[in-house]
């Protein structure tokens, strides 16, 4: 969310970008059970969809708070899913137009946070 929010809009196309991912990337590999699958796709999308329409949470704030996530989490941040948390994360802002400066500012900051093990 923080990625397609940073620029101050968060636009259908993100949203309908990041269904596309989880149906096709997330869901597809071995993270989720078959059986919790669909619930899975929903928490996700409907998550990104709480964030946004709640208005209370912005861009940083929602990236500091994953990043204290990791931090708490690190068992779950391996090699691939940190990959993929990249690629859905570049896939999402580039789903409008042309990746922009604060989206790709927020996507450094992202990689590098990803790639240290602290």
């Amino acid at each position: 969310f923080a990625i397609a929010a940073v620029d101050g809009s968060v636009r259908v196309e993100e949203l309908e970008k990041l269904r596309k991912i989880v149906k096709k990337e997330w869901l597809s590999t071995n993270f989720v059970k078959d059986d919790l699958k669909v619930v899975a796709e929903q928490a996700i999308i409907n998550t990104f969809r709480w964030l946004h329409d709640d208005n209370e949470y912005n861009a940083y704030d929602c990236f500091n708070s994953f990043l204290i996530y990791k931090k708490n989490h690190k068992e779950l941040f391996t090699s691939e899913v940190n990959k993929l948390i990249i690629r859905t994360a570049s896939e999402i802002a580039s789903s409008f137009s042309k990746v922009n400066k604060s989206e790709l500012m927020l996507l450094a900051k992202l990689d590098i946070e990803l790639k240290n093990e602290h």
